[in-house]
């Protein structure tokens, strides 16, 4: 992953700055800057979200931190 976030505001925020949501999404640095194979990850307290950034209206992902390390861990041994 990159250092660089991506601040995305919830649909649901209001414009008067009440009830504001917003989730830092970071980038994968395997993806290519030609759009394939891109992937978004955002990390909250209870759960880290991943979603396709070529689409990003699409539903995401939703994991716990916990299986969300156990994936990690997993992927860097393969």
């Amino acid at each position: 992953m990159t250092d660089e976030l991506t601040w995305f505001k919830s649909s649901h925020s209001g414009n008067e700055g009440a009830n504001c949501i917003e989730i830092a999404w970071r980038k994968s640095s395997y993806s290519t800057n030609e759009g394939a194979e891109c992937v978004e990850v955002a990390e909250t307290t209870t759960a880290v979200l991943v979603r396709d950034s070529k689409d990003k209206a699409s539903p995401h992902l939703t994991f716990s931190p916990t299986a969300w390390q156990a994936f990690v861990d997993l992927a860097r041994t393969l």
